[in-house]
C-alpha cells in the first residue's frame, strides 16, 4: 500500500505532470511504441528516482510498456508530495518530502517487496540494498539501470571487487545523456535552485565551482553567462587544464575559501568543504551542494560546531555563526540544490535522459544473458533517442553518400 503525504494533493501533481509531459515529445514518442509491443508486459518495475513531475511521466511510461511499477524516492528532499499522491492513483509509491532516514531506508525495501525483475536506480540505493539486505531477490533479477555518476561510481566500485551479481546499464554515461543532462540540465537547474533560495544576483559575484566534470562545466558556464567571476577546484591534471582554456581561474579549495561569494560543489565525493575551509571564507558565504549525497560539505560538524544558528529565507537551511563570528548559510541541508530548492533538470532535457532509460530498460528484457556487470548504452539506442530529438525539434542533417563512406573506410589511394 503507498505512503505518501496526503492523497489529496494529487490533483496539483497531476497538473505538474501534464505540463511536463507536453513538452516530452520523445516519451510521447516511445509512448505510442509501447502502446504497441508491451515490451515490459509482466514484468516488475522497481523505480528509485527524484519523484517531480518528469520522473512520474517515465513512470507511467513503463506502465504503457506492460510493467507493474514501484516507486520510492532517491533523495529525502526531492520528493515532491504532489507529485508523489498523483503517482499512487496508479501504482505503488513510497515517498515523502522531509522523511527521516529511517523511512527514506524502509520505503527503499517497501518497493524491494515488490521482487522486481527489473530497476531503475539513481544513486546506487537499490542496488546496495539488494546485495547487502535482500540477497533472496537477485536470483530473480534481470538487470537494472543508474541515471547518475555517484550511482556508477558506487556501480564500478563494486565490478572492480566482483562484488556486481547482476547487469547494470551505464545510463549516465549515454551520449545524450551526460553530454546534455550533466552539462546543460546541471547548469541551468543548479542556478535555478540557488536563484530561488536566495533571490540574490549572480553578476560581479565570485562563484568557487568544486569539480569540472560535465555537471562542474555546466554550472560554471552558467554562472560566467550571469555575469559571474567564476573559479574551479579540481584533482584531475587534466581537467584543471580544461577550465583554465574554458576561460576560468583554478586553484585549490584552500585558496578560493577566503575569495568565494557563493560555493558549488559538484564532486560526487566527500569532504569537498571542510571546517578548515569555513572559518576562512567571507562572512555571508552561500554553500550548495549540486552532488547526489550531501557530504561533500561537511555540514554535520556545523550542526555540533557553530556557536548559533539563525534562520534563512525559504530552502536556505540556515545560517550557521562561526566561533571567529562570521556566518555561512547552506542551501537546502546540502543536498542537492536543483531539486530540493528547484524543479530539477529543465523538461526537454530529461526527456532524453528518460528516454534512454525507457529504451535501455525494454534493452535489458531483450539481453537477458548480460553479465553481472556494468554496461554501456548501446549505441543504437543513443543515435535513436538523437534522431527522435532532432525530428521532434525539426532539424535535419546531412548523410553520407556512397562515395562519402567509401573514402571514410579507405586507406589506399584516395
Amino acid at each position: 500500500m503507498s505512503e505518501v503525504l496526503d492523497r489529496s494533493l494529487a490533483p496539483s501533481g497531476e497538473r505538474k505532470m501534464a505540463w511536463a509531459w507536453r513538452y516530452m515529445p520523445l516519451l510521447q514518442s516511445i509512448a505510442a511504441d509501447f502502446d504497441r509491443d508491451r515490451p515490459l508486459a509482466g514484468l516488475t518495475v522497481a523505480v528509485s528516482l527524484h519523484i517531480e513531475a518528469k520522473t512520474a511521466n517515465l513512470c507511467r511510461l513503463l506502465q504503457r510498456g506492460g510493467a507493474e511499477v514501484h516507486v520510492t524516492g532517491c533523495n529525502p528532499l526531492s520528493t515532491q508530495d504532489d507529485v508523489a499522491a498523483a503517482l499512487a492513483e496508479g501504482m505503488d509509491v513510497h515517498a515523502i518530502h522531509g522523511c527521516s532516514k529511517a523511512d527514506y531506508d524502509r520505503f527503499v525495501l517497501a518497493v524491494l517487496d515488490s521482487k522486481p525483475d527489473l530497476i531503475i536506480d539513481d544513486g546506487g540505493d537499490l542496488v546496495g540494498a539488494l546485495h547487502l539486505q535482500r540477497q533472496d531477490l537477485i536470483p530473480k533479477l534481470i538487470g537494472g539501470c543508474e541515471e547518475t555518476t555517484t550511482g556508477i561510481v558506487r556501480l564500478l566500485a563494486m565490478e572492480r571487487e566482483k562484488a556486481l551479481r547482476f547487469p547494470m546499464i551505464d545510463v549516465n554515461d549515454a551520449q545524450c545523456k551526460h553530454f546534455f543532462d550533466n552539462r546543460y540540465g546541471t547548469g541551468q537547474s543548479v542556478w535555478d535552485g540557488v536563484n530561488r533560495a536566495t533571490n540574490l544576483i549572480v553578476a560581479g559575484k565570485t562563484i568557487v565551482v568544486a569539480g569540472y566534470g560535465w555537471c562542474g562545466r555546466g554550472i560554471a558556464m552558467r554562472a560566467k553567462g550571469l555575469g559571474a567571476r567564476v573559479i574551479v577546484t579540481e584533482i584531475d591534471p587534466v581537467k584543471a587544464i580544461e577550465a583554465v582554456m574554458d576561460g576560468f581561474d583554478v586553484m585549490t579549495m584552500d585558496e578560493a575559501a577566503p575569495l568565494g561569494d557563493v560555493f558549488i560543489t559538484a564532486t560526487g565525493c566527500r569532504d569537498v568543504i571542510t571546517p578548515k575551509h569555513f572559518g576562512e571564507m567571507r562572512d555571508g558565504a552561500l554553500l550548495a551542494n549540486g552532488g547526489h549525497f550531501n557530504v561533500e560539505i561537511d555540514v554535520e560538524w556545523l550542526e555540533k560546531n557553530a556557536s548559533a544558528t539563525i534562520p534563512g529565507r525559504t530552502d536556505v537551511t540556515k545560517g550557521y555563526v562561526l566561533a571567529n563570528g562570521k556566518t555561512v548559510f547552506v542551501l537546502a541541508d546540502g543536498r542537492l540544490v536543483n531539486l530540493a530548492s528547484g524543479d530539477g533538470h529543465p523538461v526537454e532535457i530529461m526527456d532524453m535522459s528518460f528516454a534512454i532509460q525507457a529504451l535501455s530498460t525494454a534493452h535489458l528484457t531483450k539481453h537477458r544473458d548480460l553479465s553481472p556487470a556494468v554496461h554501456a548504452v548501446p549505441q543504437e539506442i543513443d543515435t535513436e533517442v538523437a534522431k527522435r530529438w532532432l525530428n521532434a525539434s525539426g532539424k535535419n542533417i546531412d548523410v553520407l553518400t556512397d562515395a562519402q563512406k567509401k573514402y571514410l573506410n579507405s586507406w589506399g589511394t584516395l
